[in-house]
């Protein structure tokens, strides 16, 4: 998504570091580097998720969220040179598999949730699906907090969402997908609909407020960051 560069402006030194996450890559968490978040990164992140509404709110909005931790911490790494999937990227440095997507976002969803930032969401262990025989993927795992009454009034377990950021790019947004839908085959095809664009919609949103309250850029620019990349 090309308004990542402008996030990555708004979020640039001079800052003192708030936080620090290990991120995996070259395959199987072979290699990880420490990368650092700012004060005013965080800030920014807090605020767009605290607009959330509800929990599919939340969950539109962490996808974008999780794409920008990780072009923040391609700033910083090698990771900046990971793409979807495993083709792509072979046998450069900063690649990252299943194994390291899975990790890393489930480190960054726990930083969130350390901080008391997902209002709706619980973070879980990793979840894995195994596809003809022998092809395993694994992707970070959430799960829905429903209030005490509604738990009672519906029954059954809470919904479980996979938070998939290995389909794409680094720094575009993750995958946001139902458990069930991801266990069954769908993934990146099923997401492409008007999840991912009410996703991309609240991002763009809450960046352009946030460059207008951080006074950074023209008018000119704005506009550019934020045309989708269809549009180019």
């Amino acid at each position: 998504m090309r308004w990542l560069p402008a996030l990555l402006l708004l979020g640039a030194a001079p800052f003192a570091t708030a936080a620090a996450v290990d991120v995996c890559y070259n395959y199987g968490c072979l290699a990880q580097a420490e990368v650092n978040y700012s004060d005013r990164q965080l800030a920014q992140l807090q605020a767009f998720l605290a607009a959330a509404r509800d929990a599919a709110d939340e969950r539109a909005r962490l996808s974008p969220v999780i794409g920008w931790l990780l072009g923040w911490a391609g700033e910083q790494s090698p990771i900046s040179a990971d793409r979807g999937g495993n083709v792509a990227d072979q046998g450069v440095d900063g690649r990252m598999d299943c194994i390291d997507h899975a990790t890393t976002t489930t480190r960054l969803l726990r930083l969130l949730e350390g901080r008391g930032w997902l209002r709706f969401h619980r973070v879980l262990e990793p979840e894995y699906r195994v596809r003809y025989l022998f092809q395993v993927h694994y992707a970070a795992l959430i799960e829905e907090i429903r209030p005490a009454v509604q738990e009672s009034r519906e029954g059954g377990a809470p919904a479980r969402y996979v938070v998939d950021s290995w389909f794409r790019d680094n720094g575009q947004p993750a995958v946001v997908i139902a458990l069930p839908r991801w266990l069954a085959g769908d993934d990146e095809a099923a997401a492409d609909g008007q999840e991912e664009r009410a996703g991309d919609a609240v991002a763009k949103q809450a960046l352009n407020q946030a460059m207008n309250q951080a006074g950074e850029g023209a008018a000119s620019d704005r506009a550019a960051v934020l045309s989708s990349p269809a549009d180019r």
